[in-house]
């Protein structure tokens, strides 16, 4: 009888102790290191919670979630190694991306050089899904989508903005992002007056605030990271420029955001990938409104789109391996490939190429020291146009 018992207790504690691990190089330094913390964030908080629930269920076993980090830097070429490390060295084929298009980019070509898999939410330049990979899915729009939104946006506010400056960081994102920013602007009857970028870690816009200044633009778009717009604002206020619409592609939605700027954040528009003013079912969290909560009650603030798109990529990469009923990698990307599910993201489907194709994007702006979703859901109505600096 004790054998028995004994055995029964070395089967039990060998199916507790299953653990599938996923990889992440993650700016925890760097440039994008506020962006990369927030990414990891998301990513803890759906390991936590999977692992409250007993884990993914694959097959006959329930697995465990274990995450395996490294810091990449902020910088491509260290992204690249670091994945390497992870499937070569760890043995780990379950990639969650990194941050940064840039980043996203660099890594995905280690994974499909290895046929691992990754699912990112931490780059939206379109390049990524150019490549003819079939190992990389993506749960962000698309770059060109947040200039886009934001144009398409302030086109509807009246008095209808006429002119507009748009200002771009040089890199693949940026520029993406400003190209669709000019596009929407002529396609909306716009005179985009200013279309200029700036080397990756400028620290003075000088001259482009003395042409922003001539040209008096009703919008001036900034299409960059986080470290940018905080450098946008203060230039702009410097240079006493007050455009009618201030809209950032990064930067509003995060908290450290109002910190960093205080009163000067008022009134700024940002673009999101995903808004907690959204109302999805979710398989994981319940609703929109449960993932909001869980994440609140972890960290004690409201998450925002950088988590949430973390969140979102691992929770997709559970529903393929549950789906697939196997580790195998190629039974997996089918399931990826089939995928059209709600969450409290959106829904989630991809195309051939890995981009996902059914979530919609958001305007926010900061008011009274908060981000408010003002399009296409309204939480309150926008101001308009901008007041003048303080």
């Amino acid at each position: 009888m004790k054998i028995v018992i004994s055995l029964l207790l070395i089967v039990l504690t060998a199916v507790a102790n299953e653990v599938i691990k996923f990889g992440a190089a993650v700016s925890f330094s760097g440039k994008y290191a506020k962006e990369g913390e927030l990414l990891k964030k998301g990513y803890d908080l759906w390991k936590e919670t999977v692992n409250k629930q007993g884990g993914i269920k694959i097959g006959s076993k329930r697995y465990k979630v274990e995450i395996v980090y490294y810091d990449d830097q902020s910088d491509p070429k260290t992204t690249a190694k670091l994945v390497e490390k992870l499937i070569t060295e760890d043995g780990i084929k379950f990639i969650l991306g990194p941050y940064g298009s840039a980043q996203v980019f660099a890594a995905a070509g280690i994974v499909e050089k290895y046929k691992a898999l990754m699912v990112q939410g931490g780059g939206a330049s379109s390049r990524i899904y150019k490549q003819g990979y079939k190992h990389i899915f993506g749960v962000f729009n698309t770059a060109k989508d947040y200039g886009k939104n934001l144009i398409e946006f302030a086109s509807l506010l009246k008095p209808k903005p006429q002119t507009v400056a748009i200002l771009y960081e040089k890199d693949i994102f940026s520029e993406e992002a400003a190209q669709g920013a000019k596009e929407q602007a002529k396609k909306r009857g716009m005179k985009v007056v200013l279309f200029e970028g700036y080397p990756r870690g400028t620290q003075d816009l000088s001259s482009l605030m003395l042409k922003i200044r001539i040209k008096k633009p009703d919008i001036v778009i900034g299409a960059g990271h986080y470290r940018d717009s905080l450098l946008v604002i203060k230039q702009l206020k410097q240079f006493r420029i007050n455009p009618h619409f201030l809209g950032l592609t990064v930067g509003p939605p995060l908290p450290d955001f109002v910190k960093a700027l205080g009163e000067d954040a008022e009134h700024v528009f940002g673009v999101v990938q995903w808004s907690p003013a959204l109302r999805y079912k979710d398989p994981l969290f319940g609703n929109t409104a449960g993932y909001v909560r869980a994440f609140k009650e972890k960290y004690g603030e409201i998450p925002e789109y950088h988590s949430a798109g973390g969140t979102a990529a691992a929770l997709v990469f559970q529903l393929a391996l549950e789906r697939a009923g196997d580790t195998d990698i190629e039974k997996v990307r089918k399931e990826l490939l089939k995928m059209k599910v709600e969450t409290f993201y959106g829904i989630i489907s991809f195309d051939e190429t890995g981009k996902v194709t059914t979530k919609p994007m958001a305007v926010i702006q900061i008011q009274k020291g908060k981000p408010v979703t003002v399009y296409p859901v309204r939480e309150a109505k926008p101001v308009y146009p901008k007041p003048q600096w303080k």
